[in-house]
């Protein structure tokens, strides 16, 4: 038998923890003496005691570390438990770490302010294209919603356009359209020398556009609210409004987004 301080250290647990732990139930001692009170606990107890705490420690409360125990989890469910907990907890560092290169990215478009550079604007026609296409929804604009979407959609595009042996005669482009929903409706597309048919992806024509003001980002597309904003100044210093169509063409995406090259289309007209 051993003491409760002597248990907590083989434990490696607190004294203040083991008192808790009895007073709701989840693990009593072995023994208390009913002179003194002390509380002496079994080695055996360890088993109940690494158990309590692995399954804490995953995220969940007493009260279901009880029922789970209540269950008599094994060694190999634990083992699953902690996997799925890994998951999870992995998913929501990409999340905030996303987040977070958002909020620099936003700082960095706060500390440009005023001395934004819109001398590479250029206007021009875009023709109509003839494009493969597949969309999915995002929960909104924001890069961290975006970029899960996009990327995995030009990726799957890519692999079926590949496996109907159609010429890609362009550079990817993506387009959005925002639902009545709030959310986002992403567009990835593929020029392509396709007809219609029967295919697994959709084949769209994209209109022409008399007049896009364009501009291009250098960058991964976590930065491209700069860019675009530096479009927007450019658009209302020079006395055009915008039109509903936008499309990011992506002229050179390497492995490395640092390296990409992306060029910004934003349908214009001359304000009346």
């Amino acid at each position: 038998m051993f003491s409760i301080g002597d248990f907590a250290r083989l434990g490696l647990v607190s004294v203040r923890m083991l008192r808790h732990y009895d007073a709701i139930g989840l693990l009593r001692p072995a023994h208390v003496d009913p002179v003194t009170g002390y509380r002496s606990y079994q080695a055996a107890q360890l088993s109940r005691l690494n158990r309590i705490v692995a399954i804490k420690d995953l995220g969940f409360t007493l009260e279901q570390v009880r029922a789970i125990l209540d269950e008599k989890v094994g060694a190999e469910e634990l083992h699953g438990m902690v996997r799925l907990r890994r998951a999870q907890l992995e998913a929501q560092i990409s999340a905030d770490l996303a987040r977070l290169r958002g909020v620099e990215a936003r700082l960095r478009t706060i500390e440009r302010e005023g001395h934004m550079d819109t001398a590479e604007v250029v206007l021009k026609p875009v023709d109509q294209v003839r494009v493969a296409e597949l969309s999915a929804r995002a929960a909104g604009y924001e890069p961290e919603h975006i970029s899960p979407v996009i990327q995995p959609l030009f990726q799957e595009l890519c692999r079926r356009v590949d496996a109907a042996s159609v010429q890609v005669t362009g550079p990817g482009v993506a387009y959005y359209r925002l639902e009545d929903d709030g959310s986002v409706m992403v567009h990835a597309c593929l020029p392509a020398a396709v007809a219609y048919g029967d295919h697994d992806f959709d084949v769209v024509d994209l209109p022409a556009v008399e007049t896009a003001a364009t501009i291009i980002h250098h960058g991964s597309m976590e930065k491209v609210g700069q860019t675009f904003q530096a479009l927007a100044h450019w658009i209302e210093a020079n006395g055009y409004r915008s039109l509903d169509l936008a499309r990011e063409i992506s002229l050179h995406c390497p492995d490395n987004p640092d390296e990409w090259v992306t060029e910004l289309q934003i349908e214009v007209t001359p304000l009346s």
